[in-house]
């Protein structure tokens, strides 16, 4: 049975005609069951949790999500298994209208996470993933990349995310990546991304730098992209443009969930850079974006409309205490 799995993969039947879209996203779908708990569990202990939820997550798939549900038009490319999982993510990607170009893999598992959440609305991630539903570069269409204003990837499926990377860079076609793991190939895929939004930790253990001023700047100079950005959790999100050091600080709210708050402030970026907004205002609209999807549970739970999100954006304070590290930073 083993040799059938992924035997067949082609697109979804009666997928609608290819459209000149907004954006297009190449990368990680995943079913997420969220578990509040009252802390983390100690090891070797026994906790007890009230219930769980099953929603729709993934890096690259929440972003687009998130941005259809802001108004843009967007493309999913992925992998979809035989199971509940997969139906899950196609009702949620025909339920916010996006184009969703999944390629089926005949009994394979899904992408699925478990995610505890503790007292603090902090998250911590375990992942599950079967090999079947790795998206493979022969199974790209250069057209669904071509026909977009904006590409963005997350580097789990990173030789497709590669090629893909290098068929918008040869069109003209910013790329926008959200990486936080060093994926084995990930060094060629960031040679064709412009804009490099990353975990915390990700430009240290690539450049092997203990600053991340240093590392975000070593970074910049030795792959050429527009934007070396790290996202800082509720301190907010650092950028570095080659001249000019960005900061800007978290939104003060009250946090239930911090999935999907990365996937998101991605979201809230490739929007802004779409309307044309400066860097500063990207940002900003980005950082609150996230903070609005926290006071929600799951990796979906809190996309507000951008009217919202504007409205916490001059009602809602930021961290004080996160100023404290824009002044060291511009010293």
């Amino acid at each position: 049975m083993e040799a059938d799995r992924g035997a067949t993969r082609k697109p979804d039947a009666g997928a609608p005609e290819l459209r000149k879209v907004d954006l297009v996203g190449v990368g990680l779908n995943a079913a997420d069951t969220i578990i509040p708990l009252p802390h983390f569990p100690a090891r070797g202990s026994k906790t007890e949790y009230s219930g769980a939820s099953f929603l729709p997550g993934g890096q690259t798939a929440t972003t687009v999500v998130a941005c259809q549900t802001w108004g843009l038009s967007t493309r999913y490319v992925g992998k979809a298994g035989d199971d509940d999982a997969a139906r899950l993510h196609r009702e949620a990607f025909a339920r916010a209208g996006v184009e969703a170009r999944l390629i089926a893999v005949p009994k394979g598992v899904s992408p699925q996470s478990l995610i505890l959440v503790d007292g603090g609305g902090e998250r911590t991630v375990l992942c599950r993933r079967d090999e079947s539903m790795t998206l493979q570069p022969e199974e790209l269409d250069r057209a669904w990349i071509e026909n977009a204003r904006v590409l963005h990837v997350d580097g789990h499926d990173t030789a497709a995310a590669t090629l893909a990377a290098s068929w918008a860079r040869a069109a003209g076609i910013p790329v926008v990546a959200d990486l936080d793991e060093l994926y084995p190939g990930v060094k060629a895929l960031m040679e064709n991304i412009d804009y490099l939004i990353v975990s915390r930790d990700f430009p240290g253990r690539l450049m092997n730098e203990h600053s991340l001023e240093g590392a975000l700047q070593s970074m910049k100079a030795r792959y050429g992209c527009r934007l070396a950005a790290a996202t800082l959790g509720n301190d907010g999100v650092l950028a570095w443009d080659g001249e000019q050091w960005f900061y800007n600080p978290a939104y003060r709210v009250p946090v239930v969930d911090t999935t999907g708050a990365g996937d998101i402030f991605h979201a809230g970026f490739i929007y802004g850079l779409l309307q044309g907004w400066p860097l500063e205002r990207q940002l900003d609209f980005s950082c609150a974006a996230a903070a609005m999807n926290c006071m929600w549970a799951g990796a979906r739970g809190g996309i507000g409309p951008v009217a919202e999100i504007e409205h916490l954006r001059a009602t809602v304070a930021h961290y004080g205490g996160a100023k404290r590290y824009a002044i060291q930073t511009a010293s």
